[in-house]
């Protein structure tokens, strides 16, 4: 891995698990501004909670040296995440300032990903 790669994947990671902590905090603490979004989307509040706390799950999981299988799986929930907001607010009309947060948190998912070093990529072996 170069140098410049392995930049790119620590500033992107390191971006990403700000972002999903700080609006994991929000969904956990279902903080007013963050529910009545959710309810003008149409989702039940409970999402909030559940959502919070994978997304607090899975910067674990992407920033722990180990575990690497758990990482694709923190990645592919981060993905699925973010690009579900980004269509659910495109679905309901909403501005594109609404499409910014969630877009940001969908590239740096996929820089970081593409970006992580080999000893942090889940190895399948062909049985």
């Amino acid at each position: 891995m170069t140098k410049r790669n392995k930049i790119i994947y620590w500033v992107t990671t390191l971006w990403l698990a700000l972002g999903m902590v700080s609006t994991g905090i929000v969904q956990i603490f279902k903080m007013e501004e963050e529910a009545e979004k959710m309810q003008n989307l149409g989702y039940p509040l409970y999402f909030l909670t559940i959502i919070g706390v994978w997304k607090m799950l899975g910067v674990i999981a992407v920033l722990s040296p180990k575990l690497p299988l758990l990482k694709e799986w923190a990645y592919a929930g981060f993905f699925f995440v973010a690009s579900g907001a980004v269509f659910s607010h495109l679905s309901n009309g909403d501005s594109p300032e609404e499409l910014f947060g969630p877009l940001l948190l969908l590239v740096l998912t996929v820089l970081s990903w593409y970006f992580r070093p080999a000893n942090r990529k889940a190895i399948l072996v062909n049985q």
